[in-house]
């Protein structure tokens, strides 16, 4: 049976590091409240993260008090932001000649929708083929990444010839909302938008992908949503979320590892939704501090930004291979469900 390969990740962001303006805009919103501001206040502090970049200028007018964007607005500027940061990260994978034989390409994004799309703008922008077969996995949230790769295993598996191009591209912070509940503010304070592109081919070297596991964990659909209001997507997330994947993981670990003990992994790429999410899976999986390292770094560096993040710590662990290192990438999303990648590193 033909093995599938990511030969190559790349990745990238926006320009505009709104991190630090994002908290004050969330101070603004909270008001005078002592005990809602203190939580807040503890929960920026614990959170982890330095910086997190957007499409949007937060010394703009996007984002005004009591004249927030309609959805038809956020779109309008989805449509004018996602297909340049998707060429861009794209022109990373520096194709030059090789870029008329991608077959195939696979798009993931939850946070804009348009027709034509951005598959079709990055035909025109990369100059791939006009044959090129599309794909767009839209509005599963986190894990959509982990679905695209499997997609992409089973196009090569059953076309060893074929080259497919994965983009995963999310615009997150379009979706910001003037609330005072602050485990909606608290939600916002983690999203980011990034972009991530890959290779998936037949030729040995990167990343040899080894098989994918669903866990869907029971009775769990009201603790993480996505929603298409007036005034953007509307994202609930529940703070139960992080025990809920504690336990699913406990429970599922065997079925995601086939049997093998959690120490036989070398490299965990976890999706790094949140400082309490790495928590949860390090204690369910009795994991060592430094195995999610590379999932905080990412979080610390970017934020969560959504689908594409996973892609980002797996480009961590091609920057620093280890020949031969087992490894299993996880993203949790809506349902609520844990999807999970084994591969090795085949460079």
């Amino acid at each position: 049976m033909t093995t599938a390969y990511i030969n190559r990740i790349v990745t990238a962001v926006p320009a505009h590091d709104v991190h630090e303006p994002f908290v004050g805009f969330a101070r603004r919103l909270l008001g005078d409240n002592p005990h809602r501001g203190d939580r807040f206040e503890r929960m920026v502090q614990m959170a982890g993260i330095a910086h997190r970049y957007s499409c949007i200028d937060p010394c703009g007018d996007f984002y005004v008090f009591d004249r927030f964007p309609s959805t038809a607005e956020r779109m309008r500027t989805f449509d004018a932001c996602a297909p340049e940061l998707a060429a861009a990260t794209v022109e990373r994978l520096e194709l030059g000649a090789e870029r008329n034989r991608i077959t195939h390409l696979l798009l993931t994004c939850c946070t804009g929708f348009s027709a034509p799309g951005i598959d079709l703008e990055l035909v025109k922008r990369c100059r791939l083929p006009s044959s090129v077969e599309r794909v767009i996995i839209g509005f599963m949230g986190c894990y959509a990444a982990i679905n695209a790769l499997n997609l992409a295993r089973h196009i090569v598996r059953s076309e060893p010839a074929a080259r497919v191009l994965v983009l995963s591209l999310e615009l997150c912070t379009l979706h910001l909302r003037q609330t005072t509940d602050l485990e909606d503010l608290l939600s916002f304070l983690l999203f980011a938008d990034g972009c991530s592109a890959c290779l998936v081919t037949s030729e040995p070297g990167g990343l040899a992908i080894d098989g994918f596991r669903a866990v869907l964990v029971p009775e769990t659909d009201d603790l993480m949503s996505w929603h298409i209001r007036d005034f953007g997507f509307e994202m609930t997330l529940s703070a139960r979320v992080p025990g809920a994947i504690r336990r699913a993981l406990a429970d599922c670990a065997d079925d995601i590892l086939s049997g093998a003990p959690a120490s036989a992994i070398d490299l965990w790429a976890v999706h790094p939704g949140g400082r309490s999410i790495l928590d949860a899976v390090e204690r369910a999986l009795r994991l060592a501090p430094s195995a999610l390292s590379a999932s905080r770094e990412v979080l610390h560096r970017y934020g969560n930004m959504s689908s594409a993040t996973v892609m980002f710590v797996l480009d961590a662990m091609m920057r620093t291979p280890l020949r031969g290192a087992a490894g299993c990438a996880m993203s949790f999303g809506p349902g609520l469900i844990a999807e999970t990648m084994r591969f090795h590193i085949a460079l």
